[in-house]
């Protein structure tokens, strides 16, 4: 809007542009993505709980020497405290999960030798050495019924053993 005297010529109305968008970028999905993504965050709130705990501290020397009588505003020291742990729980979940990740890769590429094909329900174009996904859950679960087979003559031979009084 222009006013009349204000000494500023009259313009033509400005054009409503589209706001622009920001390409997104692909969340990343894998634990060590974010557990990288918490690092910072971790930092902010580790140096907000030092310098509350230091302002706390400061203010209760202050009280305590009577040179400031009454507490003014209470800084909370306990919800930054319990922020910056909640960011370290999450951490630690985080590691807990890649970890437990790595050792079933780990079982995985030691006890079943093939590659498995995730997407694929056919035959068609893969190598000799792939594992249909169908075929993957087949041997999983024979290898899981010959575990508990094996569990269940075990405790059965423990039984044998040592007769229950």
């Amino acid at each position: 809007m222009n006013v009349v005297g204000m000494g500023i010529p009259p313009t033509q109305p400005p054009q409503q542009q589209p706001p622009q968008q920001q390409p997104q970028q692909p969340q990343a999905l894998d634990n060590i993505s974010k557990i990288k993504s918490l690092i910072v965050p971790l930092r902010e709130s580790l140096s907000n709980t030092i310098k509350t705990a230091a302002q706390t501290l400061n203010q209760n020397c202050q009280v305590d020497v009577g040179s400031q009588k009454e507490v003014g505003q209470q800084i909370r020291f306990d919800k930054n405290l319990e922020e910056f742990y909640s960011l370290c729980d999450q951490i630690e979940l985080h590691l807990k999960t890649s970890i437990k990740c790595m050792s079933q890769l780990e079982s995985s590429q030691r006890y079943l030798h093939l590659h498995v094909a995730p997407t694929r329900t056919e035959n068609l174009g893969m190598p000799d050495n792939t594992l249909a996904y169908p075929q993957f859950l087949a041997t999983a679960n024979a290898q899981v019924s010959f575990t508990k087979e094996i569990h269940d003559t075990l405790v059965a031979a423990a039984q044998n053993i040592s007769p229950s009084e």
